[in-house]
């Protein structure tokens, strides 16, 4: 059984581990708990037998707009829906806020996971690499 949790407790080393599953880079040593606690609106830790199977990220701009990043599955339990719950408490917990936007970008490999399966829509945006 897999548990879901709105910022909830997690290791920066599972997260830094699950990080570096789901873009495939090596295992870093980032602060996840000092970042998302000065900017994020809140995160979703998913759990199975107490391993974090899962985490997205949800900043914000402090207003009416938030922003889903990073969402992770471990490979063990991908294309179970663990993505897709993730997505849908990020989606309560920044209404719950009272966000009135939430925003997404992705890999266009990523389009029907965002698109068919948690309900996002197309959109037009902009982006500069830097």
């Amino acid at each position: 059984m897999i548990t879901y949790e709105w910022r909830g407790r997690f290791d920066n080393g599972e997260v830094n581990v699950l990080h570096a599953e789901g873009f495939e880079h090596r295992v870093l040593d980032d602060d996840w708990w000092g970042q998302v606690n000065r900017h994020s609106l809140g995160w979703v830790c998913a759990r199975q037998e107490g391993a974090l199977v899962g985490f997205v990220n949800v900043a914000w701009d402090g207003a009416v707009h938030a922003f889903v990043l990073d969402t992770l599955v471990a490979g063990p339990v991908r294309r179970q829906g663990v993505g897709r719950e993730l997505v849908a408490r990020a989606t309560e917990g920044a209404r719950a806020a009272g966000c009135e936007w939430l925003h997404v970008d992705f890999d266009e490999h990523l389009r029907s996971f965002y698109f068919d399966s948690c309900g996002f829509r197309p959109t037009d945006a902009g982006l500069i690499a830097l």
